[in-house]
């Protein structure tokens, strides 16, 4: 939702045109939607709450960003904030830290118990969500707001999913996502687990629910044939990862090959270093340009010892050896073999191929159909059969904890929508407001606020949180710099530079409006305000 605005009036509509017939346009007062906000997979409205958060009132900000985001405090987290990359501030000197912000705010609610508020009304409805991650939990919190009765079914033993069986302590402590999972439990959210869900239609049945949402996700590694001898140790990467949130460790050796180029192979040579791997070398069969995972990790692990072996695809594995090719790019960039081979010693080698949704819960429902292994879902979110939704890892889509929210947000209000025997309509957005609306010779240079990194001895040998918050005044500053692109923040620089006293100001809060009476349509006002909140437009005969 963004910033609201005065609406523009006609005063005295008789004397519209006093001003003389030279008049060709005349400016108007709107909201341009914040690059930021339509970058957010999550739906967040983050200008609206950095304006909260850059006056102090960080309850305030927290509240107004929950309205979207149950979760910021692990947003704050592991989002890859593409927000930042769309932030007009990038081109001025940085981006706003908008994540760290959110980071920030997070983590106060949790230290200071801001708790979410019970809905205001029953609806009388009961929902099913099966599965506790991100997307699950987001639909849960959602639909509870709307008043329905919401059962999670949770197939393992712990809530959060792939945030818990996916991504390493190191980068979201395991306390962070209790607290804000019990916080969505807490407004009368049931939790059921280890309850896996084999027959969504008879699971639905028996438990009357009027509507279900699967958020099952994709915790099934993909395999590669690999010839191998009967002692290569061979494992995937969800498996080990899963297997660091039980009470035995996996064993990987003092030397791990981790075979693939996205973030989950990432995280898993880090976690060998961490879990004490002499080497830990990934595989990757194109160069670092073309590796899906993000460059800031890909960083990381090189600062932590951990080696890439860029152009290089894994062939055989026997024992304690593997046989590895090297490749090259043709001229379309696809990865050739070159013939050449050299070998490396690995005690054990890990699969981080991608992965994929166990869709065994969804045999012989009518409709709903699957295409190379997900599920097929309508703009409404809604699969081919009626009353069950589908999101997150489920469906075709970028698989992120940002998509998976966002996700979880728009299929509650469909299926609340499609309850009351309705369709839910989303509002309009506004026309974007890219740099060039903006006017920045206001603003000085102000560099964006880093955040502290752990040393790298300890980030080598602990799963402590590599990734530091900010403190409040860091916050309050990094707030600050937002630009509130295409919104009126009262900087009152077109009630100054008006030369014919047509402005009217409003009050705190209400912003202004034009007496057109006056306004000779002379655009000084556009050319003049910072956030580009107005915009002339041709004069009605």
């Amino acid at each position: 939702m963004e910033k609201p605005f005065a609406i523009t009036l006609n005063v005295g509509s008789s004397l519209a045109n006093r001003t003389g017939s030279w008049r060709t346009e005349k400016p108007v007062y709107l909201n341009r939607l914040p690059p930021c906000n339509n970058a957010c997979p999550a739906g967040e409205d983050i200008q609206g709450w950095l304006f909260h958060a850059e006056s102090g009132d960080y309850e305030q900000a927290w509240r107004h960003l929950v309205l979207n985001n149950p979760l910021p405090a692990i947003m704050g987290r592991v989002c890859y904030h593409p927000c930042e990359s769309a932030c007009n501030r990038g081109q001025l000197d940085e981006p706003v830290g908008i994540n760290s912000v959110e980071h920030f705010l997070g983590d106060e609610a949790i230290k200071l118990g801001w708790r979410f508020e019970a809905p205001s009304r029953e609806s009388g409805k009961h929902v099913l969500v099966v599965g506790a991650g991100p997307s699950g939990l987001s639909a849960a919190y959602h639909l509870r707001r709307l008043g329905h009765r919401v059962t999670i079914h949770e197939a393992g033993p712990l809530p959060g999913g792939m945030m818990r069986f996916g991504i390493p302590q190191y980068r979201l402590p395991r306390n962070v996502l209790d607290a804000e999972v019990q916080r969505i439990l807490d407004m009368g959210v049931t939790l059921k687990l280890n309850s896996k869900v084999s027959n969504i239609l008879e699971t639905m049945e028996g438990g009357k629910f009027d509507a279900a949402f699967l958020a099952v996700g994709a915790h099934i590694g993909k395999r590669a044939y690999i010839p191998a001898g009967d002692t290569s140790r061979i494992l995937d990467a969800v498996s080990v990862l899963r297997g660091m949130e039980g009470e035995e460790k996996p064993m990987l050796g003092r030397r791990v090959v981790v075979y693939g180029g996205g973030n989950t192979a990432i995280d898993v040579a880090r976690t060998a270093k961490r879990l004490g791997a002499e080497e830990a070398i990934i595989v990757y069969r194109r160069t670092r340009e073309k590796m899906p995972a993000h460059d800031f990790e890909v960083e990381e692990a090189l600062q932590e010892g951990v080696m890439m072996k860029w152009l290089s695809t894994i062939k055989q594995a026997d024992g304690g050896t593997i046989m590895v090719e090297k490749m090259k790019l043709d001229d379309s960039g696809f990865p050739q073999p070159t013939g050449e081979f050299e070998s490396l010693e690995a005690d054990s080698v890990v699969l981080a191929l991608g992965q994929d949704v166990d869709l065994g819960l969804l045999g012989g429902v009518p409709g709903l159909e699957i295409r190379d292994g997900s599920v097929q879902v309508g703009r409404n979110m809604m699969t081919g059969h009626p009353g069950i939704f589908a999101g997150g890892d489920m469906v075709p889509s970028e698989r992120t904890v940002t998509v998976a929210v966002g996700h979880g947000k728009k299929a509650a209000r469909n299926i609340d929508a499609w309850l009351r025997g309705k369709t839910y309509a989303p509002p309009p957005k506004s026309e974007l407001a890219n740099f060039d609306k903006l006017n920045t010779w206001y603003y000085t240079d102000a560099s964006k606020t880093v955040r502290p990194m752990l040393d790298i001895i300890r980030r080598q040998s602990t799963f402590e949180e590599v990734q530091g918050g900010l403190d409040e005044s860091n916050a309050l500053y990094e707030a600050r710099r937002c630009l509130s692109c295409g919104n009126c923040f009262e900087c009152d620089n077109c009630y100054g530079v008006c030369p014919d006293n047509a402005v009217i100001k409003l009050g705190p809060g209400k912003r202004f409006q034009f007496n057109y009476d006056y306004c000779k349509g002379c655009g000084m006002c556009v050319a003049e305000c910072p956030c580009g909140a107005i915009k002339m437009e041709p004069e009605s005969i």
